[in-house]
């Protein structure tokens, strides 16, 4: 049996500490018991292992998102990697080819399909085990749903109509996103919230990926991969499949797709400096600043303050705020590596000044840059600069600066803190050239 991650997000429904790199499930934001913070992803990881510590799991993701899972998760989990973003059913046909041609898991294999980031107790997982059970019987449903019990007429989720109120029961048909009063009669009907997790065998994504995307091989469908359609695979596939079952799970189960449901979880109303008086009432504050926020009089509200902005907003209106982001066009002024972290610190239109964070052990690929120079400035610990072949060590207080065309890269002995400036008329994250040694 197979657990997958669907890794997805574009990255503006929890801005301004979201973004293209580093959307909601990887921020860390979740109190564990330890008074450590970790992120969505990695406290479903966590509660995987707890239930299933030997299942393996594959995260599919995006190119971009590669090196930020393996900060967070580490080396224990397979990455599909996905060319581009292309909805969940070429996605999941991606992941299925890739389990069963690179990973080697066999046809019959049942495999269940999760979110990254829904926030759950581990009796979910208990839950999804359940699904992979059944989907893996001889004679089960082709495709069997968790469907959870609703505790609201929410009008973001779409509705199963199950064709029976036991705990598993065939499905009788679905429901789009409704207005309050069909969710009303939906739920007087039974219904469940569609959650987006399934269990199938992988022979039969492979078989609906030959159907629907002609699909021949893992190598071939990856590199087409940018050609095929935006689909999703309830449309493609969950919607048209006629024999297949649901499974009823009531236990926690929350979307946080939003700063009102994020603020749900959060065990303490602030993060980083932050001040209220005693007049807030019902005021969450997330600061990744440097600069303190004070917040007096204000009721039923979010603040969050980054690099990339500051929010302020009523938190039911929150909800709505992703138009807004969108129209913002804010670059990426910090994000999570494998080998550690980068923020921006400021940038004009000839130079840009990067604070770069570098794990113990970890170091920059080895590569250059053809429009620009750069200067690197130790500001804490020690490591080695490697420049055009010649190797050096470096400590705090020192300076290097790397002219353009030079080969660079640096490795962090200790816990290394750089400051980064870059200089030039043409200054753009795709001028880069990593050395390919024969």
């Amino acid at each position: 049996m197979q657990i997958v991650l669907l890794s997805g997000g574009a990255g503006k429904r929890l801005w301004p500490l979201s973004n293209d790199l580093y959307s909601k499930q990887f921020l860390r934001l979740l109190r564990r018991e330890d008074g450590m913070y970790e992120a969505m992803i990695q406290r479903v990881f966590r509660q995987v292992q707890s239930i299933a510590p030997h299942l393996p799991v594959t995260v599919a993701a995006g190119h971009e998102q590669v090196s930020l899972i393996r900060r967070q998760l580490g080396s224990a989990v397979n990455i599909s990697v996905e060319p581009c973003r292309r909805d969940t059913f070429p996605a999941i046909a991606l992941v299925s080819a890739y389990l069963h041609e690179v990973q080697g898991v066999p046809l019959d294999e049942a495999v269940a399909i999760c979110p990254a980031d829904p926030y759950v107790d581990e009796d979910y997982f208990c839950a999804v085990l359940r699904l992979l059970e059944e989907a893996e019987r001889e004679g089960s449903a082709n495709l069997v749903l968790m469907g959870i019990e609703p505790t609201y007429p929410s009008e973001k989720y779409g509705y199963i109509i199950p064709a029976s109120q036991e705990t598993q029961s065939m499905v009788r048909s679905f429901k789009e996103k409704p207005d309050k009063q069909a969710a009303e009669n939906y739920i007087a009907q039974g219904a469940l919230w569609n959650s987006g997790v399934f269990a199938f065998k992988l022979g039969y994504a492979l078989d609906k990926a030959r159907e629907l995307l002609n699909y021949t091989g893992y190598e071939e469908l990856f590199g087409r991969y940018e050609e095929l359609s935006k689909i999703s695979f309830d449309y493609a596939v969950v919607e048209k499949e006629e024999n297949i079952a649901v499974q009823r799970y009531g236990g926690t189960w929350l979307d946080i797709g939003t700063w009102n449901t994020l603020a749900e979880v959060m065990p303490e109303h602030s993060i980083g400096r932050v001040t209220m008086d005693e007049t807030c009432n019902n005021v969450h504050v997330v600061n990744t600043l440097s600069m303190p926020v004070l917040c007096m009089g204000l009721k039923d509200v979010v603040v969050a303050a980054s690099p990339e902005g500051i929010l302020v907003s009523d938190k039911q209106r929150s909800s709505a705020m992703k138009p807004y982001a969108e129209r913002l066009h804010t670059p990426v002024m910090y994000t999570e590596k494998s080998w550690g972290e980068f923020r921006i610190i400021d940038a004009e239109t000839e130079s840009l000044t990067i604070k770069i964070t570098l794990s113990a052990g970890r170091s920059l690929t080895y590569h250059m840059h053809e429009r620009r120079d750069e200067t690197w400035t130790v500001i804490e610990g020690r490591g080695w600069v490697k420049l055009d072949g010649n190797e050096f060590a470096v400590a705090e207080g020192q300076t290097v600066r790397i002219p353009r065309g030079s080969f660079h890269t640096i490795r962090a002995e200790t816990l290394l803190k750089v400051m980064e400036i870059q200089t030039g008329e043409d200054i753009d994250v795709d001028d880069k050239i990593v050395w390919r040694s024969c």
